[in-house]
């Protein structure tokens, strides 16, 4: 979305609070390719809603038209069925319908169906297999409160996060992997995470290991910005709008609104700790010392301020020489040479099981 279209909309409705009640109406949109979303789950699903709530997108194109629909009929909830990548095409396509025409938001929740899942391990998220996605949606409706919070928007695409190097390298190649495994007796080998670790130690990692890093250069483009270093603390002056934040080799430079990647990797250790911030992370970790760590890398608990360089930011601009691979909501997007990440402008409210749950409305 161009930043002069940006101007043009309407603002958005601010969806009904918690006091409202249950809610009235839930549509479920599934990805038919995601791993979990089988024929069998299909069925039910469409038993459970009768068949007029629920919509299977098998192209990336059905994203939009099934965002003008669920804006025009104003649903209350609406549950993405994939993985990361599902919920960021239906958020973004609907966030964007609904600015345009000035309608209230619904709030948004996650059945776990796909690969990866980051935002199952913020939510509550609980997997998904055959017949069990009926008490799942029950679960989602009836038990789950939901909480505001904001996500990231990258190139007009509203995410939980995004990010350049080692990260998109990894996806890049589990997507090798995949599909040249997915004809051959060890295809099982090749999805989840037995795919990514095959991923990662026969192609990424040995690829970083003869490559040099590639240089970045970062600018604060937004709010005052800070260093986060060991636990939290906050490094130095508040750096202002205009201001250099890094220029230096990087491996990876990432950013997030919640704390893990997929499969409960604890990436972004202090992206929660404002909601007016997201963070960004810089790493020059040697690829060794990568594997020698993973434990605590994978907890979050690493703390080398040495390689690793974390800020909490509210928009920023990249520069990259050479250019750098990019994931957006872990799907694959080519290569940017400069790049601006900024917090969305548009709060969404998302299902969340370690929420108190929805009042119920006051009949008295």
């Amino acid at each position: 979305m161009s930043e002069d279209t940006a101007h043009s909309q309407r603002p958005l409705k601010q969806p009904s609070s918690s006091a409202a009640g249950p809610p009235r109406r839930v549509a479920v949109v599934v990805n038919g390719r995601a791993k979990n979303v089988t024929a069998e789950v299909i069925s039910t699903l469409d038993r459970i809603l009768e068949g007029s709530d629920l919509f299977v997108s098998r192209r990336i194109e059905d994203a939009r038209e099934i965002a003008q629909t669920l804006v025009h009929r104003q649903y209350d909830t609406v549950l993405t069925g994939g993985g990361d990548g599902t919920f960021t095409v239906m958020v973004t396509e609907v966030v964007r319908e609904a600015r345009k025409k000035g309608l209230p938001l619904p709030r948004f929740g996650l059945l776990k169906l796909g690969t990866g899942n980051a935002l199952a391990w913020v939510v509550g998220a609980r997997d998904v297999k055959g017949m069990e996605v009926e008490a799942d949606i029950r679960r989602l409706c009836e038990e789950a409160g939901s909480r505001t919070m904001r996500l990231i928007e990258v190139e007009g695409i509203i995410t939980p996060f995004c990010g350049l190097g080692a990260d998109a390298r990894v996806l890049a190649d589990y997507g090798w992997v995949k599909a040249h495994l997915g004809s051959t007796r060890l295809k099982r080998f090749g999805t989840g995470p037995t795919g990514y670790a095959l991923a990662s130690l026969t192609r990424t990692l040995p690829s970083l290991l003869f490559a040099g890093m590639t240089s970045c250069k970062v600018v604060n483009a937004g709010g005052e910005a800070y260093r986060v270093g060991p636990h939290g603390s906050v490094i130095g002056r508040p750096v202002r709008s205009g201001e250099l934040l890094y220029q230096g080799p990087m491996r990876l430079c990432a950013l997030s609104t919640i704390p893990y990647y997929g499969y409960g990797f604890r990436m972004f250790p202090f992206a929660e700790d404002r909601p007016d911030r997201m963070q960004l992370r810089l790493s020059t970790i040697k690829p060794h010392e990568f594997l020698y760590h993973l434990k605590d890398i994978w907890r979050g608990e690493y703390q080398n301020p040495s390689c690793l360089f974390d800020f909490l930011v509210e928009r920023v601009t990249l520069e990259f020489e050479p250019a750098a691979p990019l994931q957006v909501g872990g799907d694959s997007r080519g290569e940017r040479a400069r790049l601006e990440v900024g917090l969305s402008a548009t709060p969404i409210e998302l299902v969340d099981f370690y929420a108190p749950p929805r009042a119920e409305p006051d009949l008295g």
